[in-house]
């Protein structure tokens, strides 16, 4: 019997392949198109916009891609619209789909007429998904700024300010608005000013220092940005009186190294024809400034209280063995091998005596820090800090309160000091300043309480 064949199935069982292709990729294809991830935006809008203020929208679309975005600004009823651009279809023959995008922005305000005051600032993003009508998935944020054209102003509240070249000041002046940014510039270092002393919010106090290398042509001047990023810069009357300051010869025995150079763990080149010799320079220039790097870091904030009163003490019956800011020549063998500057004053008396806090403040560092060996730090407020170093114990914690004349500690020859005795170092800041000035009664009120008592008078 002949096998006969059915036209409809044959072609049916010819052609399924094919469907079942074409289903998926029409599936896939209308799921791409219908997809529903919206776009993202990944900017916070600054709260406060300026003339000149700029900054980026970063936009993406892990999907379908980014087709529409639309920015405006409406104030007083009146909505300008700042962009409205349109991006590549996906699928489209000359172009590939956006999906990421960073959108640089500037408000205009003069351009737009648009004045100081409140405003409602919109984004609204669309991509390329077939969802809403064809019109794609929308993401939109709206946020009321304020429209901010007018720089702070400054008034300095204090007439004179004479400083000495390795010393320190202060400087008290009022803000006509909040600035999240405001202090003194002293040269290229910036000293942060704090309200919170006087009644008046505005007042901000500023300790400063010229360090030890900074002479009269030091540029100072007063620098406040407000919220919205406008700046004012002021100066103020000053004087800085130059110091020349002590040069000193250190000859290194091989006693001293032997005694002292094992303690620091730090490689030296195995061919080294002295490794102690070798160890100690190392020592000397790169400890030295990673020590001061971690000092930097325990002062980097301030108490707005002053805690101290009066003049600083110094350690009790002791003896100067060195001064600040002397500059020191490292000879060996007759041959110089370092130079360094000491920035603080090393002060001997008995063995193991008990040192006393210089002033009033709260602990904020206990630790051995390298070439210093053990170290106190005390914050006696408004960015002043007092430290005590080569101790050889402690007595105090972190967070401590003390009063003047409490133990902190016992003097000792930890970190890299010949003998026992304490390195005594003030700071304005990460600044080392000269503890002379702080001992001197007179100094202190010329230079800190008679300005804050002047500017105490004056407020109502």
């Amino acid at each position: 019997m002949e096998n006969k064949r059915n036209p409809v199935n044959f072609f049916l069982r010819l052609m399924a392949p094919g469907l079942v292709c074409l289903v998926l990729v029409s599936g896939w294809f209308l799921r791409s198109r219908l997809e529903g991830e919206k776009p993202v935006i990944a900017t916070e809008i600054p709260s406060f916009l300026n003339p000149s203020q700029e900054f980026v929208l970063n936009l993406s679309d892990a999907e379908s891609g980014i087709r529409k975005v639309w920015i405006t600004i409406e104030q007083n009823g009146k909505e300008t619209v700042l962009r409205d651009d349109l991006y590549p279809l996906k699928g489209s023959s000359d172009s590939s789909p956006v999906h990421m995008l960073s959108v640089p922005f500037k408000v205009d305000v003069k351009k737009l007429g648009i004045v100081d005051g409140k405003a409602i600032f919109r984004v609204l993003v669309r991509d390329n998904s077939w969802r809403g009508w064809f019109h794609g998935n929308k993401t939109a944020i709206e946020k009321e700024v304020q429209i901010d054209t007018r720089p702070p102003e400054i008034v300095v509240l204090n007439r004179i300010h004479n400083l000495n070249q390795g010393g320190a000041g202060l400087v008290i002046y009022r803000l006509s608005e909040p600035c999240p940014v405001n202090g003194v510039m002293v040269g290229d270092l910036f000293y942060p000013g704090q309200a919170g002393y006087f009644s008046d919010p505005g007042i901000h106090l500023a300790f400063i220092a010229l360090n030890h290398l900074q002479g009269p042509e030091t540029e100072l001047f007063i620098k406040a940005i407000d919220q919205a990023g406008n700046t004012t810069k002021s100066g103020f009357s000053h004087h800085v009186k130059r110091k020349a300051f002590k040069k000193d010869t250190i000859s290194l025995s091989d006693s001293f190294l032997n005694q002292k150079m094992p303690e620091f763990d730090v490689e030296v080149p195995p061919d080294s024809r002295n490794p102690m010799l070798a160890r100690f320079i190392k020592v000397n220039k790169e400890l030295r400034e990673t020590n001061y790097q971690m000092i930097s870091s325990a002062v980097i904030s301030s108490d707005n209280k002053l805690y101290w009163e009066g003049s600083f003490t110094r350690l009790p019956n002791s003896a100067p063995r060195a001064g600040f800011a002397d500059h020191r020549t490292y000879l060996y063998e007759g041959k110089e091998v370092d130079q360094q500057d000491h920035l603080g004053v090393d002060l001997a008396s008995l063995q193991h005596s008990p040192v006393p806090a210089a002033n009033s403040g709260r602990v904020v560092f206990i630790d051995f820090v390298g070439i210093y060996g053990k170290t106190v730090l005390l914050d006696h407020g408004f960015g002043l800090f007092s430290m005590y170093s080569h101790l050889n114990s402690f007595n105090v914690k972190v967070g401590q309160m003390v009063s003047k004349n409490d133990i902190l500690g016992y003097t000792g020859s930890t970190g890299m000091a010949a003998g026992d005795h304490l390195h005594y170092a003030m700071l304005v800041r990460n600044t080392f300043v000269n503890p002379i000035e702080w001992w001197d009664e007179g100094w202190i009120k010329n230079n800190i309480t008679d300005k804050i008592k002047e500017v105490q008078s004056t407020i109502k």
